[in-house]
């Protein structure tokens, strides 16, 4: 069987996920991989047959999504262009992880694809929703990679086609320890902003991963790191806690660490805001940003601040197999071949 898997490489989840299930893909079909998206720090160990440019949200450097940037680096013809040129129909099965150049291909060709995707879980059925409507957010996030089956992940098992996080082999293995250090990713954020905020507790030491500085800086109890995928692993399995944003993979990375976890949502970006009513309904604290009045959460965070206790078992070959098995059939059935 042949089966196209599509990444969505804005941020490093999508990736971080798929560095697990494509040696299981492989294990299992013939296996094809495209990546499209320009904000990701990781690079995949795995040919790549197609590299696209695709649609990425920039971050910005004050706690959100910049709209400027990210529609200064918008490539509409290259975009159509792309979609219309993907030989879809090459492949028995297509996957698509929140990737939308396969997604819209499948569409507009009328070829099933399925999503396997946070943002699936997100959507499903029973998942937490912020107090506050976004129907724009909502909209995009229903609309951006269109699928015809959904399955998705997320902090807890919110629906029947929604799993627990695949946690990467990388983080499996480690073993955590405690060196009293406080890891910290928001790369929404500045970071002499960040500077100016952590400095404010001055007996806390803070290791600082970038998406804006390109060479390690020290700042009296502040670390600052560019990003590095092992640096920042060993680092968060070695903390006593985590500050990041809401994203889904890092954040389910420590709780799986057992590490205390403070997330702060980023601006104009409904998935996080979600994410972030997810982890709040499981006691994890949730700051709306850095501004001073949230800084005696922070405090408080910081001195009593616990671990939420939970569970998350390595599923992922058992996803990947029933999913294959249970779409192979249908394949073949489309294709005549049974």
């Amino acid at each position: 069987m042949r089966v196209l898997y599509a990444i969505q490489g804005t941020g490093n989840g999508h990736l971080s996920r798929a560095m697990d299930i494509i040696p299981l893909l492989q294990k299992k079909c013939r296996l094809d991989i495209l990546v499209s998206g320009c904000q990701a720090d990781l690079t995949l160990p795995f040919e790549v047959k197609y590299k696209c440019h695709g649609l990425s949200f920039i971050f910005g450097k004050k706690g959100g999504v910049s709209f400027v940037k990210t529609f200064a680096q918008l490539q509409s013809r290259a975009f159509y262009d792309q979609v219309r040129q993907l030989p879809v129909d090459d492949y028995d099965l297509v996957i698509s992880d929140f990737e939308p150049i396969a997604a819209w291909a499948c569409y507009f060709k009328k070829k099933p694809c399925i999503a396997l995707s946070h943002q699936s879980g997100v959507l499903a059925p029973g998942a937490p929703q912020p107090n506050k409507e976004d129907i724009l957010g909502k909209f995009i996030l229903k609309n951006y990679a269109p699928a015809t089956t959904h399955y998705g992940f997320h902090f807890q098992r919110f629906s029947p086609n929604t799993f627990t996080p695949v946690i990467r082999l990388q983080v499996r293995e480690l073993t955590p320890t405690n060196k009293e250090h406080y890891t910290v990713y928001l790369p929404a954020f500045e970071d002499e902003l960040l500077l100016k905020k952590l400095s404010l507790f001055p007996d806390i030491k803070w290791e600082v991963f970038s998406k804006h500085n390109r060479q390690p800086l020290q700042h009296k109890n502040i670390q600052i790191r560019p990003i590095d995928n092992a640096l920042f692993v060993q680092s968060m399995a070695a903390s006593a806690g985590v500050l990041c944003g809401a994203g889904f993979e890092t954040p389910a990375e420590a709780l799986y660490l057992q590490k205390k976890l403070l997330v702060v949502p980023m601006k104009n970006q409904y998935e996080q805001h979600c994410n972030a009513a997810a982890l709040a309904t499981m006691g994890v604290p949730v700051i709306k940003s850095l501004k001073r009045k949230n800084l005696p959460v922070i405090a408080e965070w910081l001195q009593n601040g616990q671990v939420i206790p939970i569970q998350y078992p390595d599923e992922t070959e058992s996803i990947i197999n029933s999913i294959l098995d249970q779409h192979a059939v249908q394949a073949n059935h489309v294709t005549g071949r049974i």
